[in-house]
């Protein structure tokens, strides 16, 4: 059995905020009945067993920790840095983003690795994060016709939201660029990178570095930088 519950009507980090600060008062209170939460842009499936709570009581339970759900309970955030090469054969779309936006493809590389993303939850495929903070100035709609297959770790921006692609799949964002890193690592022991919550920034190279920690990446040595 699961449960929605609503925490805003928009799309928004102030909502956002406390969805994650929901699902985190849940997992330290423990609550008794709940076996698993999976948080979206501005709500919290709550999955629970109905043998050991019921609907009534979790309902009140979640009413009151909505009450408390804030950032000043959520623990410090992670900064995670993640190496992009903007080679145009790795992002395909990067000239193209560049010329509809007005700016020059160098320019459109500094404002998207400038900024600072919140990764708002983590789904649509395993590992791939739907994150904020896309500088107003670079927002672009998206593809009107989506592409079949984005190669994993493609770097992409679709109006006001940025995301990496963590396995091969479909998709309709602009491709700037790629990581070597892999989001989704089912052999690991963490088998997703990033986390809800995670603060994401993308450090530019060019392509021998891009082959140098890919290659770091396949002999499983390479660790990105986590503060």
């Amino acid at each position: 059995m699961a449960l929605s519950v609503e925490l805003g009507d928009e799309i928004s980090v102030e909502t956002n905020t406390r969805v994650r600060a929901l699902e985190f008062l849940i997992q330290q209170k423990g609550l008794e009945g709940v076996v698993e939460t999976v948080p979206s842009f501005r709500s919290l499936l709550v999955y629970y067993d109905p043998g050991r709570v019921g609907y009534e009581t979790l309902c009140a339970a979640l009413g009151a920790l909505a009450e408390q759900a804030s950032t000043a309970v959520l623990p410090p955030a992670r900064l995670v840095e993640l190496p992009c090469c903007y080679d145009p054969e790795l992002g395909p779309d990067l000239e193209a983003a560049a010329q509809r936006l007005g700016m020059t493809p160098d320019e459109l590389i500094r404002l998207h690795s400038s900024a600072e993303y919140l990764v708002y939850f983590v789904g649509f495929t395993p590992g791939l994060p739907y994150m904020a903070g896309v500088p107003e100035r670079i927002q672009l709609p998206r593809l009107t016709t989506p592409r079949v297959k984005v190669p994993a770790g493609s770097v992409g921006l679709g109006g006001a939201q940025f995301c990496i692609y963590s396995v091969d799949s479909p998709g309709g964002y602009w491709l700037l660029g790629r990581t070597p890193v892999r989001l989704y690592d089912p052999e690991s022991v963490e088998p997703t990178l990033l986390r809800a919550g995670d603060r994401v920034r993308m450090r530019p190279v060019d392509r021998a570095e891009y082959d140098a920690i890919l290659a770091r990446v396949e002999a499983r040595v390479y660790r990105p930088v986590i503060a």
